[in-house]
């Protein structure tokens, strides 16, 4: 199932990018692979995932310690602070950051032998109370004030929008996240990387300039 999943989703990124005038190597396919098993895991590394993200801390540990070394591991969760060390010592990218203290924590917390931590800057897009994330209007304060941190590589924008059913919707939100992202390069950002878009709404993403999708029950069935 897991393998057939795969081979749906990449034809979808194919042909979203098709649509959209890009190509398939500018979209990396993000496994959420939360309360998944190992086995699931193995056996979507084996049908060509290389990318999985993981929530949890604690259930992140034994898969990357378990599995292959070639994984790339991206931490998509919300970060306690006291965890912040540990997350930076074991993971490749971190996709929710929103806070200069955790920023900070990560960066010193991260082994000069693993390079800069690559991260994401969560957009709370939305303006949801009940979700993480910076409000549009404190993206410059941050953006300035960790500037200096030498271990961390800040890559662009996550966002998680609240769900939306048409096609034209969910386009018009991540067009909006999109030009967000540009008007921050014109700042003179250097940034490469829109995290966004899940099961529900990749193709909307991906034809709005997605970067990375971050995809689960699409790869591996509903949760259990």
């Amino acid at each position: 199932m897991i393998s057939s999943n795969l081979h749906k989703i990449n034809l979808d990124i194919e042909e979203n990018c098709k649509l959209s005038g890009r190509k398939t190597d500018e979209i990396i396919l993000i496994g959420a692979s939360k309360a998944q098993t190992i086995d699931s895991i193995r056996e979507a590394y084996e049908s060509g995932l290389t990318h999985f993200g993981e929530n949890y801390l604690q259930e992140a540990e034994e898969k990357i310690e378990n599995l292959s070394k070639d994984l790339v591991w991206h931490y998509i969760g919300s970060i306690q602070s006291r965890k912040a060390k540990r997350i930076a010592e074991i993971f490749d990218w971190v996709h929710t950051v929103d806070s200069v203290k955790v920023a900070m924590r990560l960066n010193n917390a991260r082994p000069k032998s693993r390079g800069f931590l690559n991260v994401c800057l969560q957009l709370n897009i939305d303006n949801e109370e009940s979700k993480s994330g910076l409000d549009l209007k404190e993206i410059d304060s941050f953006i300035e004030q960790t500037r200096g941190l030498e271990n961390l590589k800040i890559r662009g924008l996550m966002v998680i929008p609240r769900p939306r059913e048409a096609l034209v919707e969910q386009k018009e939100i991540f067009g909006i996240v999109k030009n967000i992202f540009l008007a921050l390069n014109e700042k003179g950002n250097n940034f490469d990387t829109l995290s966004m878009g899940m099961s529900s709404d990749y193709a909307a993403a991906i034809q709005e300039g997605a970067t990375m999708v971050r995809v689960g029950t699409g790869i591996f069935g509903p949760r259990k």
